[in-house]
Parts: structure tokens; C-alpha cells; sequence
């Protein structure tokens, strides 16, 4: 295997983790100002995503640094044709992980309140914008020779990208409320499993819609390999396989199955998108593409040595890291961090 198609199922895999993880984050964050009926039921699930939620952005940066390594006129057009979206999807992660750390610093309701909507925004906002970039890349974007993006920021927000960020933020408040079903107690743990029987047919729905959509638009029926009929393929079956859990009341099973859906969803974007890394909607032949847009030989070769040696001490890290906050939150006050 060439190591530019290497580097793109590296970044590809980055990139689901980094929605699989930060996917039910953002679920909890958007969830919270109306799941928590009063601040005790709020921290309880603030805390459920506390000792996570930072390490999970990792995955963002690590998949933003191997672009930039990896394939640096992708990197270089994608940072600066999207420069907008993407400051704005920055300014709402600044402003969540501040509110993690300020919202217990005074008790008055009102700064509570206050840190509580900034969470609940940090949270949206990349959840919308995010698969609104992804889209683009896979429908088109005006993009000239010189490997410059040419079109403006409402260029972006055209219907397939707008379908696209709906069918996932209702995918990831399914994430969301699936892990709080297996991570609280009592009324919160009712409410959302209340939430996850009733959303997960309308996501079922929205994704097949989706896919129908990203067929029809992208013109991948010329191009068809064994992974752009898998993914999606893979991803319907986790979503009702969600349903049939949910039937039976196995919320366990349902957290796997929508971490699945989420992982299956992106993998079919870069699927799609393969083997270019941006399409050009003047000219095809002015598509960014993993020769094109890549770096040296010598350079992939250097960092798959290097990314063999870490990445599984990240990998074990990160998994020890979850199995010690693994117990379900009761909402007693006095063991609650945030």
C-alpha cells in the first residue's frame, strides 16, 4: 500500500475517533440545559463527561497535525478556504472548555446559568459546522488551479451540507443520550433513555436520507469500491440494531451500536471523498488528491515509524483512562468534581 493511501486511512480512522469520542461530548453539552431540571442534576452530567472531554479534543489536533504533515496543500486549502466556519468552530470550543472550569467557580445561578448556555453552544456549534465542512469537501468546492479555494463563506452553507449537519447532530444527541443512559441514575438515566427510544428512528431516517443524497450528488456510482458500499451498509445495520436494543432494554449495547453508526458515518464521508481530499466544482482536473496534495516519500515514511512507536501508548492511555471513570455518577454532591 502507498503510503499517501496509508496516510489518508490514518487520518480517516483520526478523525472517526475523534466523532465517536467528542460525538457524545457534544450530545451531553447540547443535552444538559434540558435534561438537568436543577444544578445538582447539571453537574451530575457535566461530570459524566469531565474527565474526558480534553482528552478527546486531542484526537481533533492530532488529526489536524497529520493533515498538515501529511498532505499540506490539503491542509494548506481546507485552513484557509474554510478559515470562517473553522474560527467559529474554535471560538466554540474555547468557549466549552472554559465553561467547564468556570461555571463551579461562584454559586450564584445566574453564573451557573450562564456557563451552563456557553457549554450547551460550544457544544452545537462544532457539531453543526464540522460536518458542514466534511460535506463541502465531498460535494464540491470552488477551487481554481493554483490549489486556492475562490468561493465565499455562504458558498458553504448550500442544502446537501445543511442535510449533513442535521443527520449528524441528531445522530450525536443520540450518542449523547445513549451514554448518559449508562453513566447516570435515577431521573437523568430515565429521561434520557426516554429520549434515545424515540430519537433513534428519526436518525435512522436522516441518515438514510443522507446517504441516498451523497450517492446521487457526488456521482460515486462511476466510481464504486467495496468500502462506499460497506460503510453505509455497516452504518444502517449498527442504527437499527440500536432500535432492536432498544426494544429490549440492553442501553449497554446501544452506546456500541451508535458509536459504530457515528464511526461508519464519517468512514463513509472519506470513503467518497477517496482518492481525493478536496473536489474542485470548476474543473475536475483541478481536484486536490492524495498524490497531489501529499508529501514526500521520505516524510510518510518518517512519521509512520514515528506514529507506530506512540500511538499505542496514546491508545492505552486513553483506554485506562476510561475504564477508571467507568462507574455510574449517583449524583451524591460530595463526589462531584465539576
Amino acid at each position: 500500500m502507498a503510503l499517501n493511501t496509508l496516510w489518508f486511512i490514518f487520518i480517516a480512522i483520526l478523525y472517526s475517533g475523534f466523532f465517536v469520542l467528542e460525538g457524545f461530548d457534544f450530545g451531553v453539552g447540547i443535552l444538559m440545559p434540558f435534561l438537568g431540571k436543577n444544578d445538582v442534576q447539571r453537574r451530575t452530567i457535566i461530570n459524566t463527561i469531565g474527565p474526558h472531554w480534553d482528552g478527546n479534543e486531542v484526537w481533533l489536533i492530532t488529526a489536524g497535525g497529520a493533515t498538515f504533515a501529511a498532505f499540506p496543500n490539503w491542509y494548506a486549502t481546507l485552513f484557509s478556504g474554510f478559515y470562517l466556519p473553522l474560527f467559529i468552530v474554535l471560538v466554540g470550543l474555547i468557549i466549552r472548555g472554559v465553561a467547564f472550569e468556570f461555571r463551579g467557580k461562584d454559586d450564584n445561578p445566574r453564573w451557573r446559568s450562564l456557563w451552563d448556555w456557553c457549554l450547551f453552544a460550544g457544544s452545537l456549534i462544532p457539531t453543526i459546522l464540522l460536518p458542514v465542512a466534511f460535506a463541502n469537501l465531498v460535494r464540491g468546492i470552488p477551487i481554481d488551479a493554483n490549489m486556492e479555494y475562490v468561493g465565499g463563506f455562504f458558498n458553504l452553507l448550500n442544502p446537501y451540507a445543511l442535510l449533513a449537519a442535521l443527520a449528524l447532530t441528531l445522530l450525536v444527541l443520540l450518542h449523547g443520550a445513549s451514554f448518559l443512559s449508562n453513566k447516570t441514575t435515577g431521573e437523568i438515566e430515565q429521561k434520557s433513555r426516554e429520549l434515545v427510544r424515540w430519537l433513534w428512528l428519526l436518525v435512522a431516517l436522516m441518515l438514510v436520507i443522507f446517504l441516498v443524497t451523497s450517492f446521487i450528488i457526488t456521482g460515486v456510482s462511476s466510481r464504486l469500491t467495496v468500502w462506499v458500499i460497506l460503510f453505509p451498509v455497516l452504518g444502517v445495520i449498527a442504527m437499527l440494531a440500536a432500535g432492536y436494543l432498544v426494544r429490549k432494554g440492553r442501553f449497554g449495547y446501544v452506546f456500541l451500536t451508535t458509536c459504530l453508526t457515528v464511526a461508519f458515518f464519517v468512514l463513509t464521508i472519506f470513503s467518497l471523498l477517496y482518492p481525493n481530499v478536496i473536489v474542485s466544482s470548476l474543473n475536475p482536473a483541478w481536484n486536490l488528491t492524495i498524490q497531489n496534495a501529499s508529501s514526500s516519500a521520505h516524510t510518510l515514511r518518517l512519521m509512520t515509524i514515528v506514529t507506530l512507536i506512540f500511538l499505542p501508548i496514546v491508545l492505552l492511555y486513553q483506554i485506562w483512562s476510561y475504564w477508571i471513570f467507568r462507574k455510574r455518577l449517583t449524583g451524591d454532591v460530595d463526589k462531584l468534581t465539576y
